[in-house]
């Protein structure tokens, strides 16, 4: 009998709602015609590509141990030529090749330092690299610790100061920058094979800083600071590359392990001369940018002497869309003038058909890049 009652009692309960119900009155509007729009949703993110404009080795001019290898007009003019392309892009990116600090001697000089190669760049001149465009550095290279934790802490203090990010340090939180651009989440990753940096040697821990970026980042960017040096290594080879006693990367397995971690663009540089490009997994890879703006300490002739500003098109889902080699080249002591003639586009062209055949993207003679 008791779950009759409670039957019962439920039932008058739901009759007696109805019926208060029924008696209300009608709100006008709230019924929802049958041909409405449905209501409207979030707004979802811009899904426009963006465009990243990379080049190699950035080094404005060293007064260590001497001013005599310094630019004229204290460096003023140095990029001028190139800025309306670097300002352009959505993301400028460079490789800071040697820390920004005003004094100090090199430990890694001894006491005759005569002719060693440690720089160091005015603190004065971080204006330059902002006017010129640039976004993020990659603090990741054997010059970087040049002048020691003093140098690396300086470099720092100078890219803030201008609003420049930087990536490559073991310092947190510099060993990834990351950057907000058109309602997306960028994250930049720098790589060397020195102390101090995440090292290209490390696959493991490679793929580990990717997959981290990739839950805080839309897109991943990687730079890696690599390879042999001079104009006998401009071919990329499947194996570590040991130059001057130091491993310096087995390279393409370095760039197949952060894109398959979830990178969406690799950008190279070191050996101080172009090498070719890699399309893999529709993510493009670009070996070695060369020398861009190196005054003073550097042999620039034939190869060493030519660069390139490359302009990449990658898509909101981190996909190569197309890209674009501006032919430059460095002539008298440094500093990157544009090249009608177009030799870099003519020289990558080959290096990327010799060293990934299929696998190389399509570069016209104007230097557009697309997928083949």
């Amino acid at each position: 009998m008791k779950h009759i009652r409670n039957t019962s009692i439920t039932f008058a309960f739901v009759f007696s709602l109805y019926a208060l119900l029924a008696c209300q009155p009608k709100i006008v509007g709230s019924e929802v015609p049958p041909n409405a729009a449905p209501k409207a949703e979030a707004t979802p993110k811009n899904t426009e590509p963006i465009t990243i404009a990379a080049v190699g080795d950035v080094m404005l001019g060293s007064p260590y141990p001497n001013e005599t290898r310094m630019p004229p007009n204290d460096g003023a003019d140095l990029l001028k030529e190139v800025t309306p392309i670097l300002s352009a892009a959505d993301i400028a990116f460079g490789n800071l090749e040697g820390p920004i600090i005003d004094g100090g001697m090199s430990g890694k000089c001894g006491a005759s330092h005569g002719n060693c190669f440690a720089f160091r760049v005015p603190t004065r001149y971080g204006k330059y690299l902002k006017a010129a465009g640039f976004d993020v550095m990659s603090v990741a290279n054997n010059h970087a610790g040049d002048f020691g934790e003093a140098g690396r802490a300086s470099t720092q203090k100078v890219l803030d100061e201008q609003g420049i990010k930087y990536a490559g340090s073991l310092q947190p939180p510099a060993t990834t920058a990351y950057l907000e651009v058109k309602g997306k989440r960028v994250a930049v990753i720098g790589f060397g094979h020195n102390n101090g940096m995440p090292s290209v040697n490390d696959l493991e821990g490679a793929r580990q800083l990717v997959l981290q970026a990739k839950k805080k980042a839309d897109i991943v960017i990687v730079s890696f600071h690599g390879g042999g040096e001079g104009t006998d290594h401009q071919h990329v080879r499947n194996q570590s590359e040991i130059f001057l006693g130091e491993n310096r990367g087995n390279l393409p397995a370095f760039t197949h392990t952060v894109i398959d971690a979830g990178a969406s663009l690799v950008l190279g540089h070191g050996p101080h001369v172009m090498r070719g490009m890699e399309l893999y997994k529709d993510h493009l890879i670009v070996y070695s940018m060369g020398n861009f703006c190196t005054y003073g300490w550097f042999v620039l002739g034939a190869e060493t002497a030519l660069s390139e500003i490359v302009e990449i098109k990658v898509g909101a889902d981190g996909k190569f869309i197309s890209g674009k080699i501006n032919a430059a080249k460095q002539e008298g002591r440094g500093g990157p003038l544009l090249d009608k003639t177009g030799q870099a586009i003519r020289v990558v062209r080959s290096l990327s058909v010799t060293d990934f055949g299929p696998n190389a993207p399509k570069i016209a003679d104007d230097g557009t890049v697309t997928p083949k």
